[in-house]
């Protein structure tokens, strides 16, 4: 990608509109400006993405606020012991023509969207969180041997409570992969409290408009893969990549000590496109260290596994990834 005239008109249309889509976004949404910079990034990169949090910071109304900036089609599904995956999915029923024959017509389910909301998605059982997989890496439904497209752009995004365990079913590693970023939502400070108070008992409750739509999210995340990046630096985001997994010979004590299962090929692939967003966003037409390093643990945190050792330890895989930049030279 040359930095022509023309490069640096579309970077600072990108540059503008993801920061018309985050101010959107911000008018509903206190705080948490480094969760729907993330948030946003993921979409861009064509991912989904797992918000963590207690209940009550506003996860569920920051996945509705950006479907309401995007103009997108929006469903949100309340995950429970009980969903089914035709729930999800859809399901085949049986009608009558009018000359009086019974036929067989599929019946969508909520996941035909754009934005899809799955709340408490570790609430559901491994059959219905299965559902998800295909959906997710391939953007389709296969239902009685049926296969059927879904509308893009396509992103689900997950809420999760940490604290509840009774009646949860923790995400498979699989599942887990599929999420470009894991997105921890903090506790308000004070002064977010006050503007959340402000908000949320008065009158007049701010509701974010539409300022996108989805072929623009699919234009810019085009243009991402554009941006180049220097061969030292993708084997940096490689090396990070290799760092996790506890039998490389470069893998760093913590990773030895802690880790049972490292990063897959797909956290190379959000690593590296995250990246390029952030360059952009910066002013560069060219992907930094600093780039990886900056969107690492979003990218890497769901993605490592502890041993019985870390478990027993209660270490972070936070800490893992803090551990792993710090050892590999970059």
């Amino acid at each position: 990608m040359s930095t022509t005239a023309e490069t640096q008109q579309l970077c600072d249309q990108f540059r503008s509109d993801f920061t018309k889509l985050r101010d959107e976004i911000g008018k509903v949404i206190v705080g948490n400006e480094d969760i729907i910079r993330g948030t946003l990034i993921c979409l861009i990169g064509g991912g989904h993405v797992l918000l963590e949090g207690v209940p009550g910071l506003g996860k569920t109304m920051l996945v509705r606020t950006l479907a309401d900036a995007l103009h997108l089609k929006f469903n949100r599904v309340q995950f429970t012991p009980d969903l089914m995956p035709a729930d999800l999915l859809g399901t085949n029923v049986v009608l009558e023509t009018p000359d009086k024959q019974k036929k067989f017509e599929f019946q969508q389910g909520p996941i035909f969207t754009n934005v899809l909301l799955a709340d408490e998605i570790n609430r559901a059982t491994p059959k219905t969180q299965s559902a998800l997989l295909e959906a997710m890496q391939e953007h389709t439904v296969t239902i009685a041997g049926q296969t059927y497209k879904l509308p893009e752009p396509f992103f689900v995004l997950a809420t999760q409570n940490p604290l509840e365990m009774e009646g949860t079913y923790p995400l498979p590693e699989a599942q887990l992969d599929r999420f470009f970023s894991k997105l921890i939502v903090k506790f308000p400070d004070l002064s977010e409290l006050e503007t959340i108070l402000d908000r949320t008992t008065e009158a007049r409750t701010p509701r974010a408009e539409p300022v996108l739509v989805g072929e623009r999210i699919l234009a810019m995340s085009q243009l991402a893969r554009q941006i180049p990046i220097a061969d030292d630096v993708r084997r940096y985001g490689i090396s990070l990549i290799l760092a996790t997994h506890p039998d490389h010979h470069a893998a760093p004590d913590v990773t030895r000590r802690y880790v049972r299962y490292g990063s897959s090929p797909r956290g190379a692939q959000a690593l590296i496109l995250a990246a390029k967003i952030l360059a952009i966003l910066d002013g560069r037409y060219h992907v930094a260290r600093d780039d990886i390093k900056a969107v690492a643990l979003n990218v890497l945190r769901h993605r490592i596994i502890l041993n019985f050792e870390g478990q027993a330890e209660g270490v972070q895989t936070d800490t893992v990834v803090q551990g792993i930049l710090k050892s590999v030279a970059g």
